[in-house]
């Protein structure tokens, strides 16, 4: 499978790892890490060393709760990263933003990707983006804002119901013009999700890559995770690390996450796994 971008193609023949750049002050587990712009590349490139194969950049937390971001705000954030960023790295780049107008910005700069965290209440002008540019684009699930957010989990059957919604938006974009080998598939955990209905979209996550579209799998340091092992947001490694080898064996093509080191080597290794069989 792959995954077309504008002018690039990323080969998803193996699971793609996606690393996290909050350029924010108040992401649930890093905000404030990296919100000085040379702090924020140099760990970028630092991502690309250890082997992401995709920077995704953001400037807005969403966590539960958090305040929201103007766009001018959002993009005096990201826009002087990725610009850099596209000079410092051969990796794409993602965009992670609700905002047309932010994503339209940043695939200007030189972003590829737009990660699309608006879900439900996504702003329908982003698929225009997607189809005008060419850019990928990853369509989240979630419902509500995150101040709203938590108070929206119930569903008659999460699993089958975000599908639902997945699928619908995937060929929504497609009859915006956007093409099918450039969307991806996000399930969402911890948006609008207990701890237990995270828990059971992992489980059951070879439904949703049964949807025919690479799906990226999003629990690095989530919640859930915390509420499983009873850890704050800097003890959950080994637990993301859980999160990520069962998302490779399920058929997950992308992971985003936070510790690029250590969930390089946990893909890695799980894959060769899997595949040992193959060459017996």
């Amino acid at each position: 499978m792959k995954l077309r971008c504008r002018d690039r193609v990323i080969s998803l023949d193996r699971t793609a790892v996606m690393g996290v750049l909050n350029v924010t002050p108040d992401s649930f587990s890093d905000g404030g890490l990296w919100f000085d712009p040379q702090r924020a590349v140099a760990h970028a490139v630092e991502m690309v060393d250890a082997g992401a194969d995709i920077v995704d950049v953001g400037g807005e937390s969403t966590r539960p709760g958090a305040d929201p971001v103007s766009e001018d705000e959002e993009m005096q954030r990201v826009l002087p990263v990725i610009e850099t960023l596209v000079g410092s790295t051969d990796a794409p780049i993602s965009i992670d933003t609700r905002k047309p107008s932010v994503a339209r910005a940043a695939l200007d700069s030189g972003a590829v990707i737009v990660n699309d965290t608006g879900g439900e209440e996504g702003d329908p002008a982003m698929a225009a983006v997607a189809a005008e540019t060419g850019a990928a684009m990853i369509v989240m699930h979630s419902r509500g804002t995150p101040a709203t957010m938590r108070s929206l989990t119930d569903y008659s059957d999460v699993v089958r119901d975000v599908g639902t919604f997945l699928g619908r938006r995937a060929g929504e974009l497609q009859s915006a013009g956007v093409p099918r080998d450039s969307i991806v598939l996000d399930p969402g955990y911890g948006f609008a999700k207990t701890s237990q209905q995270s828990l059971v979209m992992l489980n059951r996550l070879e439904e949703h890559v049964a949807l025919g579209y690479p799906v990226v799998v999003g629990t690095s340091r989530k919640s859930f995770i915390g509420a499983v092992l009873d850890l704050s947001e800097d003890h959950r490694v080994e637990g993301t690390a859980a999160t990520v080898a069962w998302a490779v064996m399920k058929g997950a093509h992308i992971v985003r996450v936070h510790d690029v080191v250590q969930m390089v080597r946990v893909v890695r290794m799980t894959e060769a796994i899997r595949d040992a069989g193959e060459q017996s």
